[in-house]
């Protein structure tokens, strides 16, 4: 049976992605100075006008402004005839403390009985179809995007501008991966530039060393820049908003989504560190060999620090049953929010360097929350297991 499914990716130009990154680099310059720091910061643009609200309470020094523009400016956008640009922007700031109603919840004595910082809903993926434990076409979206990104600042391919997206359908057969059926890349570049001078750049500097040769054919679609056009681009053309981009920040769409953004965002908040916790899970399953694939749902309830709830999906994979795993979990993983914090370490500001290209699989690769430190354990589990069904 022949199935297709399709991902997405975006550079940092990217109108929201510029947001999720502007958001996440004021979250670790706060982190830096204060580590037990409540932050949830958002940034919405428009034009050339530059929006950055949001509940903060820190005892750190932050210059909101001088952040944005840095960023802005690291970003590409640094040109006035772009339609925006880190030097003439407009830029304005509205922060305000944490509600006490919500600090009451997760400030508590004992630091491990702290609440979750709000309701939540969150899940975490991992399939064994790719070294990553990530599904194929987020992988393959991230890597092209990625290349964009880098061909434009190295200069190799000069005539690029900062906004981009790359876009991945491929072929499964039976559950596995068999062929890339299409690539789309859409690069915002010079208007001095032809489209066909375009379209033969990025497919010799782009998608050629991304794209393994044994997954295309004569019968892959490639698609560049299909409009024929893409120069007006970034927030000159479309708006941007934290935390609307959080398909492309977790699988591709291969897995529900809660609906919380991770980017400016502490990790008391478990839409950010709960959804690294069922990634770890996730993939740890699936490296252990318990499941091909695996999809982990855990929940929370503001100011209340176990979860309420913990399921498994192994979408009929499962070599065990996924309520002896759910149970081993319990009895055996702390997961209370501030106990997911000890073990990632998730007070340190690591997170503007996630806030593009994902938070799971190759982008995050040195996240603790990547680690399949759990194998043995789990492997231990299916022995156990085996064991029992031998004596009856």
């Amino acid at each position: 049976m022949l199935e297709y499914f399709t991902s997405e990716s975006v550079t940092s130009g990217h109108p929201d992605k510029l947001c999720d990154k502007i958001a996440d680099t004021i979250l670790d310059e706060i982190l830096y100075q204060d580590p037990l720091a409540h932050v949830a910061c958002e940034v919405a643009v428009t034009s050339n006008k530059l929006h950055i609200m949001g509940e903060i309470t820190t005892n750190a020094t932050v210059d909101y402004e001088k952040i944005a523009r840095n960023v802005i400016s690291d970003t590409g956008y640094t040109d006035k005839s772009l339609g925006f640009d880190a030097e003439g922007c407009e830029i304005t700031v509205e922060i305000k403390e944490q509600s006490p109603d919500i600090a009451r919840g997760v400030n508590k004595k004992e630091l491990l009985d702290s609440g979750a910082g709000d309701q939540g809903t969150v899940f975490g993926y991992a399939s064994n179809e790719t070294e990553n434990l990530m599904p194929y076409p987020i992988e393959f979206a991230h890597s092209l995007a990625k290349r964009l990104e880098d061909v434009r600042k190295s200069g190799e391919v000069p005539f690029l501008r900062p906004d981009g997206k790359a876009q991945i359908t491929m072929e499964y057969e039976n559950k596995r991966p068999k062929r890339i059926r299409s690539v789309i890349v859409s690069a915002q570049h010079s208007s001095a530039i032809s489209i066909d001078q375009v379209r033969e750049e990025l497919e010799n500097h782009v998608i050629q060393p991304v794209i393994p040769k044994k997954l295309i054919d004569c019968s892959t679609d490639f698609f560049i820049n299909p409009t024929g056009r893409f120069v007006i681009g970034g927030p000159a053309g479309d708006t941007g908003l934290t935390g609307r981009k959080i398909i492309v920040d977790t699988y591709g769409g291969a897995s529900k989504h809660g609906g919380g953004s991770f980017s400016g965002k502490d990790a008391t908040k478990v839409d950010r560190s709960a959804a690294y916790m069922a990634r770890y899970l996730a993939k740890n399953i699936v490296q252990s060999g318990i499941a091909d694939r695996a999809e982990v749902q855990l929940s929370y309830a503001i100011g209340l620090a176990e979860p309420m709830s913990l399921s498994i999906d192994d979408f009929g994979t499962g070599i065990i049953s996924m309520e002896k795993v759910r149970d081993y979990i319990i009895e055996s993983i702390d997961l209370r929010p501030m106990a997911i914090i000890r073990r990632f370490n998730l007070c340190r500001p690591i997170y503007a360097q996630l806030s593009c290209f994902g938070h799971f699989g190759e982008n995050a690769k040195d996240m603790p929350w990547e680690r399949c430190d759990l194998e043995a354990r789990f492997k231990k589990l299916i022995k156990e297991t085996d064991a029992v069904f031998a004596c009856k």
